[in-house]
């Protein structure tokens, strides 16, 4: 059963590193994270799953001790999903870029509390499957916690990655808002044109979060908002 989740943006940024002069612009988002991820290991889960969009090649399950890394943005930075796993196993794929920065959100936190997992989802899924997944992902264990990595609309402004569209702002306001409070309705309702349109990255992953938190009676916390890079960016805790 799910008993806490953790919503944060997944942009390589968010690794100073990568950032490198510009690291100090996402700081207020990197301590809302580890706040969040402070909640998930208030909840003293059994079993933490780590979902992000993804890929062809990184969709579906990440093992504990999958790798991950930042090579291909510039900077020589490897992480690694959790604590467990065998360190010198062979890695048949590396974590998708959202998943490495939830491993890497993982290692500044220092989270040593249960066994870690990764799941990329399609950008594409379909909310049903979505909803389904996240039923799946609850019944893993009897205390199940989410660290789910996602952003907003990527249209926000003019420099945006998607250009500035006018409904970027209606999408995430409604977002966050049902983020904010737990509103598994509006999560599961968001539209997946629209969404995909927007270049909506968090989309699939949030409706994931919703199927999970089917029947778990958790409330909402927003703790970070704000569209940096002309891209919505989204803290939430649900406890």
């Amino acid at each position: 059963m799910l008993v806490a989740a953790a919503v944060c943006p997944c942009p390589p940024l968010l690794v100073p590193e990568v950032a490198a002069g510009a690291a100090s612009e996402l700081d207020a988002a990197r301590t809302a994270c580890i706040d969040a991820l402070g909640v998930l290991a208030a909840a003293r889960p059994d079993l933490l799953i780590v979902i992000g969009p993804a890929d062809v090649d990184g969709r579906g399950p990440h093992p504990e001790g999958s790798q991950g890394s930042f090579k291909g943005f510039g900077v020589d930075l490897d992480v690694r999903l959790g604590l467990g796993g065998d360190p010198g196993a062979s890695v048949e794929r590396s974590l998708p870029p959202s998943l490495a920065v939830g491993a890497w959100l993982l290692a500044r936190a220092d989270w040593a509390d249960a066994p870690v997992e990764g799941l990329g989802v399609g950008e594409m899924l379909e909310a049903e499957r979505c909803a389904s997944a996240g039923r799946e992902l609850s019944a893993r264990a009897d205390r199940v916690a989410l660290l789910v990595m996602g952003d907003g609309s990527a249209c926000r402004t003019l420099k945006a990655p998607g250009y500035l569209d006018e409904r970027a702002v209606s999408f995430d306001a409604e977002a966050s808002r049902a983020l904010a409070v737990a509103d598994l309705a509006t999560l599961s309702a968001l539209d997946e044109s629209l969404a995909y349109e927007l270049k909506v990255a968090g989309r699939a992953p949030w409706q994931v979060l919703a199927g999970a938190a089917e029947g778990a009676g958790l409330n909402g916390r927003l703790l970070y908002e704000d569209a940096p890079y002309g891209v919505g960016y989204m803290v939430a805790t649900w406890f």
